[in-house]
């Protein structure tokens, strides 16, 4: 009897059916809890502290937050609050996120075996707290070296689907190679990168040194490069594979094995009519077709007639070099002044170039310039190891966003992620755990980027250019390093032509080309999460309230808990969601309570009474006087008894 197998491919770990809750404010220490503890489920207050810059327009105070505290509180509140849900809630299109990567410096506190599983917990925990404010076509970068990359592509696997796993991205980080690394020199990090819904990347802007390779050797108004005329598929486009005589050499053309041409047999009949005139013969070349394309000389499909000339050769070529002469060649190359093989026009593309999964530091930049944009900022101080320079967050908003986009980073190190989105006019979230960090770097740079004092980074992007031109296929950063080697050499050799030296340096001189990205502006508020409300006994499981449940503060947390809208201006009632009015007691409730909120109640209200305490006879004369409308003890009816580890 065949045997079916059970089960599904997985990552397991220690403590992966639990949840965290941090020991200490502002660090990353945390303690195992069952899921269903308050402390775990519990939606904290975001408390703003202040506006930076202007208030209103597409990048003001508005629109943009810093907020310090743990960012799996700051996510939760951020999809449940509703003054936060309604605004951000499915509006992000990208989440990028630098974590901490798994070193001892990290989870200093936990053996080897256990620090791996806190770290891809407290990371599940908050890729599933992410899905509610995600756009319906948004992408999801995870920034990480060798220590979790490979743990963390089957997490990602499992909560996204391994469908929608778009690349990974290998981002050359170093400048130079390590001879003081103990095995390989890390030279690169990883960027895991998935889709949510029918996200596709954005194509990027053509540079100078894309279009080097594009020239007009034949006077065409338009740039092209010499590029292959087969394209793959021979085996399932057999009617495009088939002889073109040469109309100069007479020699015939085929694709190579396993290539057909790039285009139908229609469209190139038409081309080499242009050299001279053309006519289609069968010339019964089955077997030759056959093997090209990969299938028995039976299974080739017949009949596919070859593009010949049908004029003698002598005329044809005499023809061809005419036309070769007047310039402007057609599609089809004739390669090596006429007497090679066959090319064909690859002109420069309208639109931008596809992203690739190889980001070179030329390109993106490396740790050591990121070094060096906050050491301008921040003169003296080096407050992270590996800090990401602000052209690789340029590459990543680029290929994932448009202006206007929302742009959500929940480890804000140096504030990067940030700065590269407000500069590039997108909207964006960012959460940072340490409060001293934020305050010492997050906060000062931010707002020295939207007071427009911060001249680094991409504010002004640099772009290598050819003064009068450059040879053929020479990009600019190529004929820039091709002078500096040229010096070296001309210190070590004696008596080099000076003309030949001169007519060198002319053919390949290149400048930087400067324009200006950002001019300051824009704005945004700091907010820091509130205190929990709660204390759970670990010995029992029973919730208690903390002493931070008093007064306005008490009554704001239960109303984002309970996700009611607050109505701060109300005499009796601290928020309001649909039909319902909630009133936070911080005390008891009794009958006297019941009767102020029933008579502030509108026709068709409902009131929720949330109280420390409830007298016996005030549930029932709610009942009876607003039927429809409840009591809530606190903590015991906010959440059900908890199961602590």
């Amino acid at each position: 009897m065949k045997r079916t197998p059970k089960g599904r491919l997985e990552l397991t770990w220690m403590g992966k059916d639990s949840a965290l809750i941090p020991v200490e404010e502002g660090k990353y220490d945390y303690a195992w809890v069952d899921p269903d503890d308050p402390r775990a489920r519990e939606v904290k207050s975001i408390e703003v502290l202040e506006q930076v810059g202007e208030v209103d327009g597409p990048t003001g105070a508005n629109e943009n937050l810093l907020i310090i505290g743990d960012s799996g509180d700051a996510l939760r509140s951020l999809a449940t609050i509703p003054e936060y849900h309604d605004k951000y809630a499915g509006q992000v299109k990208l989440v990028y996120i630098d974590p901490p990567f798994n070193t001892e410096q990290t989870f200093e506190h936990y053996a080897d075996q256990l620090e791996h599983s806190i770290w891809l917990t407290m990371m599940r925990d908050r890729i599933r707290d992410i899905k509610p404010l995600l756009s319906p076509d948004a992408s999801v970068w995870v920034h990480l070296d060798d220590a979790e990359v490979h743990r963390m592509r089957v997490l990602l696997d499992e909560e996204f689907g391994p469908e929608n796993a778009v690349g990974q991205v290998v981002w050359q980080k170093a400048d130079s190679t390590r001879n003081d690394a103990k095995g390989l020199s890390s030279d690169h990090d990883t960027l895991l990168v998935y889709r949510v819904g029918s996200w596709q990347p954005n194509r990027l802007p053509r540079s100078a040194a894309m279009d080097a390779r594009f020239s007009s050797p034949d006077g065409d108004p338009n740039a092209w490069f010499d590029d292959n005329p087969s394209a793959p598929g021979a085996r399932t486009h057999q009617g495009m594979v088939f002889a073109i005589q040469h109309p100069i050499t007479g020699a015939l053309h085929y694709p190579a094995r396993g290539r057909c041409w790039w285009t139908d047999q229609g469209q190139l009949l038409d081309i080499m009519n242009e050299y001279a005139p053309y006519e289609l013969v069968d010339l019964q070349d089955e077997e030759t077709r056959a093997g090209l394309c990969g299938v028995s000389p039976g299974q080739v499909r017949s009949g596919v007639r070859a593009i010949m000339l049908s004029v003698p050769l002598t005329q044809a070529a005499a023809s061809a070099r005419e036309r070769l002469a007047r310039g402007s060649w057609p599609r089809v190359v004739l390669r090596s002044n006429g007497t090679g093989g066959l090319g064909r026009k690859s002109y420069v593309p309208s639109v931008g170039q596809v992203p690739s999964t190889w980001w070179s530091n030329a390109e993106t930049g490396h740790n050591r310039e990121a070094k060096a944009e906050l050491k301008r900022l921040f003169p003296g101080v080096i407050p992270f190891a590996t800090p990401k320079p602000e052209r690789l967050l340029n590459r990543v908003l680029q290929v994932a966003t448009l202006p206007g986009d929302l742009v959500l980073d929940f480890f804000a190190g140096s504030g990067t992620t940030a700065a590269v989105a407000h500069k590039m006019g997108r909207r964006w979230i960012t959460v940072e755990l340490q409060e001293d960090t934020a305050r010492k770097f997050v906060l000062p740079r931010l707002t020295k980027v939207a007071s427009g004092d911060d001249p680094g980074g991409v504010t002004i992007l640099t772009e290598r250019v050819a003064v009068d031109g450059l040879p053929e296929n020479l990009t600019p950063d190529e004929a820039q390093r091709f002078n500096t080697y040229l010096g070296r050499v001309l210190k070590a050799v004696d008596g080099v032509d000076t003309a030949t030296v001169k007519a060198l340096r002319d053919a390949t001189r290149t400048r930087d080309e400067k324009t200006v990205q950002w001019n300051g502006g824009g704005g945004f508020t700091v907010a820091k999460m509130g205190p929990s409300m709660y204390e759970v006994d670990d010995e029992d499981g029973e919730v208690y309230l903390s002493a931070e449940a008093t007064n306005g503060a008490w009554s704001k947390a239960i109303a984002g808990q309970l996700e009611f809208t607050l109505t701060p201006e109300h005499p009796v009632f601290c928020g309001v969601r649909r039909r319902q009015r909630l009133a936070v007691i911080d005390g008891v409730v009794d009958e006297t309570v019941v009767r102020t909120v029933v008579e502030n109640l509108a026709d068709n209200e409902r009131a929720v009474i949330v109280g420390k305490g409830v007298v016996p006879e005030a549930d029932a004369l709610l009942r009876s006087l607003s039927p429809g409308s409840r009591i809530k003890k606190a903590p015991g009816d906010i959440f059900p008894k908890a199961t602590v580890n």
